[in-house]
């Protein structure tokens, strides 16, 4: 440290004055001017730039410990703390949530499902729980809504729309996605929501009937009764809408594309600690070939839907 001081300050006011300030010793200084860079230093040097581009690669979101995780996948013999001490010099960190804030307003006229999940977000294999919530993007032009549906067991993100309003049709269409993503028809299924109105209308209802599902809405109040969802929401205010580098939103288009590339890295490469630290489409996969029996008829049905909404 004390030689990069004296780097940076040489041109201004000399080497030894410098040093007469520091009470270091001149000759001390090209001592290890004329020393040959050590074996770490040389290996921080090859690795700084490998791990700045893999943060960059994937939204630059991550901390050290999933950073960490991908250069090792990336075939890279690095240790964690060399990981965040390298961080640290490149002057990157992983991102960090915001409170959230809530989009969906409840409907107090509208029958209301009962709550089956209990905060209990989790499922034994695909397709038993979905969660869905809405969220809001402040653009240039207004603002943008967006809906996300979410498989339980993997996280996976199955359905979900970008709209300028938050009506129940944007709701239906993410199902509809969802829908088309996972199949026709998915006895059992819960589908889990806040009380906000969409998630309460009688056309939402007629859509988990006919996908053979059934609705399941939180308690009101509670702020625990739709986490999982909301940690989605969560994240992807982080990760996405508030990243330094994206952005800037000026239109609910660019907001929909923006969402579109970052589903499908949520999707096939983001990192979860849930999972194990694996992607959801790679848990899937390893669910999958566990357990062959179940694959055609829980994660992609033999019958379709014909649109994705």
């Amino acid at each position: 440290m004390i030689v990069e001081f004296i780097d940076r300050s040489r041109a201004e006011f000399g080497v030894e004055p410098v040093c007469a300030a520091l009470q270091a010793a001149p000759s001390t200084y090209w001592s290890a001017k004329r020393r040959p860079p050590s074996a770490r230093s040389l290996r921080d040097a090859e690795m700084m730039p490998v791990l700045l581009d893999l943060w960059e690669a994937n939204y630059s979101v991550y901390g050290a410990r999933k950073l960490w995780i991908a250069a090792r996948r990336a075939g890279h013999g690095i240790g964690r703390d060399q990981t965040a001490r390298l961080m640290k010099l490149l002057g990157i960190r992983g991102a960090k949530r915001e409170k959230k804030v809530r989009t969906t307003r409840p409907d107090p006229t509208a029958d209301r499902p009962a709550d089956l999940v209990e905060r209990v977000f989790a499922a034994e294999r695909p397709n038993r729980l979905w969660v869905a919530d809405l969220t809001q993007v402040a653009t240039w032009s207004g603002i943008a809504y967006v809906c996300f549906v979410t498989d339980a067991f993997s996280r996976r993100i199955v359905g979900w729309r970008v709209a300028g309003h938050m009506r129940t049709q944007m709701v239906l269409d993410a199902l509809e996605m969802a829908r088309w993503n996972r199949g026709a028809r998915l006895e059992g299924l819960i589908a889990h929501a806040d009380a906000g109105s969409q998630f309460t209308s009688i056309r939402y209802s007629e859509r988990l009937d006919d996908l053979g599902a059934v609705p399941s809405v939180g308690s009101v109040g509670d702020s625990y009764d739709n986490a999982l969802a909301e940690a989605v929401n969560a994240l992807f205010k982080t990760e996405l809408i508030r990243s330094p580098a994206q952005g800037p939103w000026r239109t609910v288009e660019d907001v929909e594309l923006a969402t579109l590339g970052w589903v499908h890295w949520w999707n096939t490469d983001r990192i979860h600690g849930y999972l194990d630290d694996q992607s959801p489409d790679q848990f899937e996969t390893a669910y999958a070939a566990a357990n062959t029996h179940h694959t055609k008829t829980e994660i992609h049905n033999k019958q379709p839907a014909q649109n994705p909404g």
